[in-house]
């Protein structure tokens, strides 16, 4: 695992210059690879170009040293990410004729592009991040893996094209502040998190997942095309056991691809049915014990280790089990959030991390769970479309426009719960007669009526999602198929997978995801609907696939997932903070809130008169990144 930058600069800056530039780009993401540092640069004809790496060594940790180049020094490749599948690409290629020099995935990518060009992107099963400089065509690539699991930024100004795997090593090396963008603010509070291709800055910009960039030096410009996979056979007519037994096939499979490494590796175990199968199929891949990691809390309300105790007691795992308490929690909030580069607010990002420091004490790798219900049709929020559905068709829309508002009055929350009450009430406001509902119901901080209550009109975007639903192509999400594929595009990637990336990355652990495999992923969307949600059964071919393997139920077990009490923290340890961040003249120097709205919005949860923990939060993140990345005030 790695962190790749890169620079292309009009003013023909000399290569010493470039080099100390790209070093400093490297230098800010140091904990993305502290193994080892590659950096090249090369004088065009009318420009330099750059490219640099930092290192964290899984595989082949004697020759994989980048960049690397062909064996005639026309093309050369920086890479972050696993190719999971390299050996099988590698095993081709040297029937062709094709040498290599390293036992690295790197390689592979490279002497692929050599021999096939942008057609062998197609190819790679993995998680990634990359870019290829070509001399022989005058162009540069830059890729990003199926499913967006690593990150990577991209921007044009006059004179340069800057790309990067994190973002703050474009903002220190521009020098100019980019202004915020208004569709990144907006899908923000929405969302609690940025998709791509949009960021938190006007102009720069995050590469889509399943795409890549094609940078002509010749005219300067740039081009973003999809990369084309051959589609996967139909299978419409398949019976459910022999779907089963498929399923169990390439998940066994995935999970053995993904635990090729040269350096320690274990699994997160949660309890939950993802990890749970994932730590399963590890175990029963190798004649050792495997290590397993979970987190608990001393807080009972919390804690859920008592299911990955029963799954690490049935393998026969290593197992650590980390118990800890809010103040663990609240220690490096400060430092958490501000890696984000941009405003994220996700609860789960502050045990992720906590989970990813622990368990990088014992290994370099872990698999987790992670994207199984995105896969599989796992989440309660797939239950709305059929809830809303004849929810409409029953009561009419007057008649539920007085329901949303007694529930809004006698449904509220004055503390940090989120039980039945909390459940009927989101569920009451997402409910939608134009078919938008489900874009309400992944809004986690604000739908788009409470955002505009809070936001100055110049600010305000109404129009927030259809882009998306033109690469969708359809205005209405219905099914559960259309939801799973939103989440792809958008929870996945900007929100999820980010938390997961930057996290762990923080800790210097490679995360691995064995679900996120694009052939589970392209076979579960040509199954009957029926086979991923069986009346209001979710992941039920998962489980059925897996049932014999575990205890009577246990997979039926409901698990909470990780949270934070961020809540009670906001009136409690963060209150003097959050409370500076609602001052009147701040607020009406930085012109994004209606100060009334806001101020009184902030202040009823502190009062514990309405619990708003997610509008809240998301507004405290907002204004810890504003105050530290966007003014540079720590």
């Amino acid at each position: 695992m790695c962190g790749i930058n890169g620079l292309i600069d009009k003013t023909k800056m000399s290569e010493d210059k470039m080099s100390s530039v790209l070093n400093a780009m490297n230098n800010l993401i140091i904990h993305r690879g502290p193994d080892e540092d590659g950096v090249f640069a090369d004088q065009n004809d009318n420009c330099t170009v750059g490219m640099a790496m930092r290192r964290l060594s899984i595989i082949d940790l004697s020759s994989g040293k980048q960049p690397i180049f062909s064996d005639d020094k026309q093309i050369v490749i920086v890479f972050n990410g696993e190719i999971y599948n390299y050996r099988t690409i590698k095993s081709r290629l040297v029937s062709e004729g094709v040498t290599f020099n390293t036992t690295s995935d790197t390689e592979v990518i490279l002497k692929a592009y050599e021999k096939y060009g942008v057609e062998s992107f197609q190819w790679l099963d993995g998680m990634y991040g990359f870019s290829i400089y070509d001399k022989k065509i005058n162009k540069l690539f830059i890729a990003r893996d199926f499913f967006g699991e690593k990150p990577l930024y991209y921007t044009q100004n006059d004179n340069q094209f800057l790309w990067a795997s994190e973002l703050k090593s474009i903002i220190k090396t521009i020098d100019y502040k980019p202004n915020i963008s208004k569709k990144g603010l907006n899908l923000y509070f929405r969302l609690t998190y940025i998709p791509a291709p949009h960021t938190i800055y006007e102009g720069i910009h995050k590469l889509e997942a399943n795409h890549y960039l094609e940078y002509n030096f010749e005219s300067f410009q740039y081009s973003i095309h999809k990369i084309n996979h051959e589609p996967a056979p139909k299978t419409a007519d398949i019976s459910f056991e022999d779907a089963k037994a498929k399923t169990k096939e390439l998940v066994y499979n995935s999970v053995d691809s993904r635990s090729i490494a040269d350096v320690g590796l274990g699994t997160f175990l949660s309890g939950g049915v993802d990890s749970s199968i994932v730590s399963l199929c590890l175990s029963q891949a190798t004649d050792k014990k495997i290590d397993t990691f979970s987190i608990g809390f001393k807080k009972a309300s919390y804690d859920e280790t008592d299911k990955s105790r029963v799954v690490a007691k049935m393998l026969d795992s290593n197992h650590h089990e980390f118990i800890i308490d809010e103040d663990d929690l609240k220690h490096n909030i400060h430092e958490i959030l501000v890696n984000f580069d941009e405003p994220f607010s996700d609860t789960a990002a502050l045990p992720t991390h906590l989970l990813s420091e622990k368990t990088r004490e014992h290994v370099t790798v872990a698999l987790t769970g992670d994207g199984g219900d995105e896969v599989f049709g796992g989440y309660n929020k797939y239950y709305i479309g059929k809830m809303n559905k004849r929810y409409t068709s029953v009561v009419p829309k007057a008649l539920h426009k007085t329901i949303a508002k007694l529930s809004n009055k006698y449904l509220i929350n004055k503390d940090d719960t989120r039980g039945k009450r909390f459940q009927i009430n989101k569920l009451l406001n997402a409910i939608n007669y134009e078919g938008d509902f489900y874009w309400d119901i992944i809004s986690l901080a604000n739908t788009s009526k409470l955002l505009s209550e809070i936001m100055q009109d110049d600010y305000y975007d109404s129009d927030l999602f259809q882009e998306y639903k033109e690469v969708l192509g359809k205005q209405k999400i219905e099914s559960l198929t259309d939801f799973r594929l939103v989440d792809k595009i958008l929870s996945l990637e900007g929100g999820m997978l980010a938390k997961v990336d930057r996290t762990s990355m923080l800790t210097s652990l490679e995360c691995r995801a064995p679900f996120l495999n694009k052939s589970i992923w392209e076979f579960t969307n040509t199954l009957p609907e029926s086979y991923l949600m069986k009346g209001w059964n979710k992941k039920y071919i998962l489980k059925e696939a897996f049932r014999d393997q575990f205890p009577q139920d246990f997979l039926e077990k409901g698990k909470s997932g990780f949270g934070s009490p961020t809540g009670d923290w906001l009136r409690q340890s963060l209150r003097q903070e959050l409370e500076s961040y609602i001052e009147p003249e701040m607020l009406k120097k930085q012109g994004i809130f209606k100060v009334d709205v806001i101020t009184k919005l902030v202040q009823d949860h502190l009062d514990s008169k309405k619990d708003s923990t997610f509008r809240v939060w998301s507004y405290y993140c907002f204004q810890k990144w504003y105050k530290f990345n966007f003014l540079n005030e720590n």
